[in-house]
């Protein structure tokens, strides 16, 4: 639950200048990572020390709902000139580290990232008459971080979020996300590590699914040439009724030819799926099946899960030859030089300790598999077949279900377990398949009836049997039983 006041309350008010000079009150008041994200603010809007601001009644490390201790929100004149308007901007306090003592966040340091390591922005068009800001992008803002904080999965510019529902709760088609860095907003250096501010975007279905196809920075760029759909600093307009692609029609040709050229740069989804054996019979459960042993879930081992977060941060970088780690990477604190031991990346499981001891899961190469999906998980298919594999990548899905994954490679794709000799591969839970290229195609013909989910009917199944594989796309309530 949260209040909106003045900040003239304790919060991210005007307070006095830090120093040995301040009051003895003043630490508590203002706690020295919010004291540096106002100065950044202030900076901004110096004609607004006590903005309007909504606030968590009971505080995150007080047991309270809303991990964002406040989000202020300030009013932003524009520049007619330059084809930006009047709009709110909103600036929220909480996924950094505000008060270095441990009550929420780990204190890393200075030289790394403050909590998370940034703060949420959003810019909302202003309508005429409106004298104060629309609340509901705080709750908005409130429901992000709660996936962070519960997910531990941070944000990066580019990244889109599916929201399925417009953000306002009115009939509006902007109903998902984008993110990208603040066009005013500077990183701040604070006593408990650096902020950066990332601004959320709000977008239509149809460029959500652009994004994905191609990459959120080719979609922002679009629709910051189109001043209706947010312009140079990407506000948000709920109002907005077409897409870029109906403003512009030409901007489609320049989506189509990016995917042609660049493919797409998401790597994995986590998503409803499974994978079956079909090469030993069922029963032989030791051995053959992906998901048990015994009566005991087989679970992903901690070094497969930190490869599988690898080949998700491996495929975001464009590389003439990507590459699969070992699957015995030697680390070092088990995650990547960029991030913080304390935090997850998108793919880590809470079950990530194996049942199993890893060594002794030998990697199974399998003569036949059926692949299980979703109808939101099968729709992103031909994306990664046409914007992945094509282009020399690889693509995984990770279940949200169930602890297994599946990573689609291609043979330009090194250091895969799954070769062309054995083009289907399994250690543990974790399946590896190998397409070529005319396979992929292929493929491609026969899937082509995804891409219109409108003319889509559960249950539906896709098979191959010279290559002995099943694809089979089945409703979400097949993945919320215990089997998978």
């Amino acid at each position: 639950m949260a209040e909106l006041r003045p900040s003239g309350a304790p919060g991210p008010t005007a307070p006095p200048a830090p120093g040995p000079t301040a009051p003895p009150a003043f630490a508590s008041l203002f706690p020295p990572g919010l004291h540096a994200i106002y100065g950044e603010c202030r900076r901004l809007y110096p004609d607004q020390p006590n903005p309007l601001q909504v606030t968590a009644i009971v505080k995150y490390w007080l047991g309270g709902p809303d991990p964002l201790d406040y989000v202020s929100m300030y009013r932003n004149v524009g520049s007619p000139s330059a084809n930006i308007p009047e709009h709110w901007h909103y600036i929220s306090f909480g996924l950094s580290d505000l008060y270095g003592d441990n009550r929420v966040h780990e204190f890393t340091g200075t030289d790394g990232p403050s909590g998370f390591g940034f703060e949420l922005t959003f810019r909302l068009k202003r309508e005429t008459g409106e004298s104060a800001p629309p609340t509901w992008p705080a709750e908005l803002m409130q429901g992000l971080a709660r996936y962070v904080f519960q997910s531990e999965n941070t944000f990066c510019s580019g990244d889109h979020v599916s929201w399925h529902s417009p953000l306002d709760n009115s009939e509006s088609r902007i109903q998902h996300m984008l993110l990208t860095e603040d066009p005013q907003m500077q990183p701040v250096q604070t006593p408990f590590g650096v902020v950066t501010f990332l601004q959320i975007v709000g977008v239509c279905t149809e460029e959500l699914h652009s994004a994905q196809q191609w990459n959120g920075q080719g979609i922002l760029e679009l629709l910051r040439t189109v001043p209706v759909a947010g312009g140079p600093w990407l506000i948000t307009d709920m109002r907005r009724g077409e897409t870029i692609f109906e403003i512009d029609p030409h901007l489609q040709e320049r989506v189509d030819k990016g995917i042609e050229t660049d493919g797409s740069n998401l790597s994995g989804v986590s998503a409803k799926c499974a994978w079956d054996d079909l090469s030993r019979p069922p029963e032989d459960d030791e051995d053959s099946r992906s998901i048990c042993i015994g009566t005991q879930p087989r679970r992903l081992s901690g070094k497969d899960t930190e490869q599988i977060r690898e080949t998700l941060r491996r495929g975001l970088e464009i590389n003439s030859k990507p590459v699969l780690p070992p699957i015995n990477p030697q680390r070092q604190n088990g995650l990547a030089h960029d991030r913080a031991p304390s935090r997850k990346d998108s793919l880590e499981s809470d079950s990530s300790t194996a049942i199993i001891p890893h060594e002794l899961i030998r990697t199974r190469q399998l003569e036949s598999v059926h692949l299980k999906f979703n109808q939101e998980s099968g729709a992103l298919i031909p994306l990664c077949l046409r914007g992945r594999l094509l282009h020399g990548r690889h693509f995984t899905y990770k279940s949200i279900t169930g602890d297994m994954a599946i990573t689609f490679v291609s043979t330009g794709v090194e250091g895969a377990f799954a070769t062309e000799e054995h083009p289907y591969a399994a250690h543990g839970p974790w399946l590896q398949i190998l397409l070529t290229e005319e396979f992929v195609e292929k493929m491609l013909e026969d899937l082509e009836d995804l891409t219109s989910p409108e003319e889509f009917k559960l249950p539906k199944e896709y098979s191959w049997p010279e290559k002995k594989l099943k694809v089979s796309i089945l409703p979400d309530v097949v993945f919320d039983s215990p089997l998978h």
